[in-house]
């Protein structure tokens, strides 16, 4: 079997992410509030969290057999620390993620500019703290989240594609635990753990959110790694992958 190039890796990366922000923040744009004749229609917090996991459990069993279907850099940073995917794919990966993210941003940003009356300006499904916060919790406690919660999801992540794994199953445990983050963090943060997911819809909601972004990079990047590094340490290496491109006849690697 034939290893998958740098730019069939780069442009899976692309589209996974244009998936999961179109399809995760595209729901709370659109889908999340609805009402019609005076009854509420909209999927609330419960429909948008499992949007987000549907995203990614499509998107990894679609192309996490390219690129290890990451669609995250936080997931990416993660990988490259445990040693699954080779660092000098890092900056590639990078790019490729938020160029999808943000023209996923701006595909929900002209349908939604579709709707009279309809304003861009803090109704992007951007994350945020303090006022920006869906529920008004501090910097500290957004960071807190932000970390313990992007932490979790690494862990799950290497775990579910550690060669000793089930196969088969990564996909689904990692698209389920995207879900469950939601649930807990929508009010907090309106939830990361991803930085080309918060940069996808910043610029274009405007409202303090671009100055804000520097949290949605920097807390995703610091759980990623402290999961990184803490996962061979806790629980052994089975396989060193770093020096190869992620190829298995499992998936490899998510978000």
């Amino acid at each position: 079997m034939t290893a998958p190039t740098m730019p069939h890796r780069l442009a899976a990366e692309f589209i996974g992410t244009f998936w999961l922000v179109l399809g995760g923040c595209g729901s709370a744009v659109f889908a999340a509030k609805f009402p019609s004749d005076g009854t509420a229609l909209g999927i609330g917090f419960l429909g948008v969290s499992l949007a987000f996991g549907l995203t990614v459990l499509t998107g990894v069993y679609a192309f996490g057999t390219i690129s290890g279907g990451h669609f995250n850099p936080a997931v990416t940073l993660g990988a490259a620390i445990a040693r699954r995917v080779e660092w000098k794919a890092l900056p590639a990966y990078w790019i490729a993620q938020v160029i999808g993210g943000v023209v996923a941003g701006g595909v929900i940003y002209v349908i939604a500019s579709g709707k009279a009356g309809w304003s861009a300006t803090g109704n992007m499904a951007a994350n945020g703290y303090g006022d920006h916060s869906p529920g008004g919790y501090s910097m500290v406690a957004v960071l807190i989240a932000e970390v313990v919660l992007t932490a979790i999801f690494l862990l799950v992540i290497l775990g579910s594609t550690d060669d000793r794994a089930p196969r088969g199953f990564a996909g689904l445990a990692i698209g389920l635990t995207l879900t469950l983050i939601h649930l807990v963090s929508i009010p907090i943060s309106n939830t990361s753990v991803n930085p080309a997911r918060s940069t996808a819809v910043a610029f274009f909601n405007g409202a303090g959110a671009p100055a804000q972004l520097w949290l949605f990079w920097l807390a995703p990047l610091v759980g990623a790694a402290v999961a990184g590094a803490a996962y061979p340490l806790l629980f052994g290496r089975n396989e060193e992958l770093a020096d190869r491109p992620v190829r298995d006849d499992k998936l490899e690697e998510v978000n």
